[in-house]
């Protein structure tokens, strides 16, 4: 009824490495920051129907659709979300590489300039 787990063992060192790798799990997760890519806003293009568009050229890495990114405008963070889409010419495209230029979409945002940069980046979880 109480949920008591109880255990045997027959070393000390067995009770005590078991009791960490519980404690462990009862930890919240910490997070490391890695910067997949970078890229330079260039150009803005607004359509009717989907809004406005990032027309970059990626400077560092590569920028991948559905990864979160955060806009930098004069080294402050203005915006902070998801990549929804990235279009070469007029294909959609999963991933752009360094060198190459793309439009870029983000999530429920639209107030993007020139000389923005977006950086696509994931969060590692870091075992304690």
């Amino acid at each position: 009824r109480e949920k008591i787990d109880v255990r045997l063992y027959s070393v000390i060192y067995e009770a005590i490495e078991d009791m960490k790798k519980a404690l462990e799990g009862m930890l919240a997760p910490k997070f490391k920051e890695l910067i997949i890519g970078r890229s330079e806003v260039r150009e803005i293009f607004n359509l009717p129907k989907i809004g406005s568009i990032a027309g970059c050229h990626v400077s560092q890495g590569k920028v991948e659709r559905n990864l979160e990114a955060r806009l930098i405008r004069d080294s402050v963070v203005v915006y902070q979300g998801k990549i929804i889409s990235i279009r070469r010419f007029k294909e959609d495209v999963k991933e752009v590489q360094q060198g190459y230029e793309c439009g870029i979409s983000l999530e429920n945002f639209q107030d993007i300039k020139q000389g923005d940069i977006i950086e696509a980046f994931v969060l590692e979880e870091i075992q304690r």
